[in-house]
């Protein structure tokens, strides 16, 4: 035990134990170094690589994201206007179909019309045609009356023409109308 008090004591003898330990530590770390490092690096670097391209992914995916949601917006905007100039369009078709009708409508009316004064001035020649021959046979009818009857008063003429028109009114009475 002296000697090992004095190898102790002496500070320029070295210490076995304190080499022996060393040296394992040293050998640790260089089978550590050689070993366990380089694939655990590889790992990380693996890592790393993974984790950039994430990163780009990502940034490409808001990109693309980007990009889409643009083309969305356009795309709404032009179905947008594109819906606008339909209801402008149909609008105007709408105008133009009841014009068109419209016409049509006063062209028929204009014809049935047209057809209508055709028909009333026919009616009318045939009425007036018939009320002559008539008012030609009552005025025969009332000079033979008068003929036969010798007028020698103003109430026997008065009552004569009274009588005329009152002929002539129901024979008015009795041809129909339009």
């Amino acid at each position: 035990m002296h000697q090992h008090v004095l190898a102790s004591s002496n500070f320029l003898l070295p210490n076995w134990t304190f080499v022996v330990e060393l040296l394992a530590f040293l050998l640790i770390l260089l089978v550590l170094h050689r070993y366990i490092v380089p694939p655990v690096q590889k790992a990380m670097r693996e890592r790393q690589e993974i984790i950039r391209q994430q990163m780009e992914d990502s940034d490409k995916a808001k990109e693309l994201l980007q990009s889409a949601e643009d083309q969305f917006k356009s795309a709404l905007t032009d179905a947008r206007a594109q819906a606008e100039r339909i209801k402008v369009d149909a609008r105007a078709e709408a105008l133009r179909i009841a014009a068109d009708v419209r016409a049509e409508a006063e062209a028929q009316s204009d014809r049935i019309i047209a057809r209508g004064e055709e028909f009333l001035a026919r009616q009318r020649d045939i009425v007036e045609r018939e009320l002559r021959d008539k008012i030609g046979a009552l005025a025969v009818e009332l000079a033979g009356k008068i003929m036969e009857q010798r007028l020698t008063e103003d109430s026997q003429v008065r009552g004569t023409v009274d009588t005329f028109l009152a002929d002539l009114e129901h024979s008015n009475a009795s041809v129909p109308s339009s």
